[in-house]
């Protein structure tokens, strides 16, 4: 459905420094440089930063998530931890399970440097 999610920032290599750690734990290469923007591409889609083109300040968008799939709770924790050591801020309740039957999830909440809103996700398999 997407083709790729874009996020502003405020300061390009504080918040390239921060996704490179925290993608890298999801096996996603670092990001490449483009302008005042910068690139992690992966099965599933392309995710970018960039600072304002407009010269504005960035902004987070108030309800807005940006979900990067894990593929085990490790993952996710791992992911969730390196992201704090680079930056990041806690957000919501610690990584754990919530909700129940196939709605079982696997989450791990963080903002990046900027307030941008993340969440590690792992979605066990079905049988379990």
């Amino acid at each position: 459905m997407f083709s790729h999610i874009m996020v502003g920032v405020q300061d390009l290599e504080r918040s390239r420094k921060f996704y490179d750690a925290l993608l890298g734990t999801l096996g996603i290469a670092p990001g490449v440089a483009n302008r005042n923007r910068f690139f992690w591409r992966g099965s599933g889609g392309t995710f970018a930063i960039s600072t304002p083109i407009n010269g504005e300040s960035a902004s987070v968008g108030n309800g807005s998530t940006l979900g990067f799939a894990a593929l085990s709770e490790e993952q996710a924790n791992e992911a969730h931890a390196v992201g704090l050591a680079h930056g990041g801020v806690t957000a919501e309740d610690p990584p754990g399970y919530r909700g129940e039957g196939a709605a079982r999830l696997y989450l791990a909440y963080l903002r990046d440097p900027d307030g941008n809103k993340i969440c590690l996700l792992y979605r066990p398999p079905k049988n379990v």
